[in-house]
């Protein structure tokens, strides 16, 4: 009974309060919330560039990465088939090295 009671209170004091607003306060409140929804999403906006900045950034580094580890192996590779080294790729003919029998 007691929990009703004060529940019933409860939004007897909101319906009081928001009915004590005036229209004018009431378009203000409006107005304020639709600029701090307009702000919100624009700072959502700009964090996702920065985001995608990152990982355009980190790709580019380890495409860079890459593209050195692809080149020192190809480089290993070609030594490995010139001396004829059984299981190498010679990278000028795609042809691999056969094993000695």
């Amino acid at each position: 009974m007691r929990i009703r009671t004060l529940t019933i209170a409860a939004a007897s004091v909101l319906a009081l309060g928001s009915a004590a607003c005036t229209q004018a306060e009431q378009n203000q409140a409006e107005a304020n919330a639709e600029a701090a929804g307009d702000k919100a999403a624009d700072v959502a906006a700009q964090t996702g560039e920065v985001v995608e900045s990152g990982a355009m950034k980190a790709a580019q580094a380890v495409e860079e990465g890459a593209g050195k580890v692809a080149d020192k192996l190809e480089s290993n590779q070609a030594e490995a088939a010139a001396e004829g080294r059984p299981g190498a790729v010679d990278p000028a003919t795609d042809t691999r090295v056969p094993a000695k029998n």
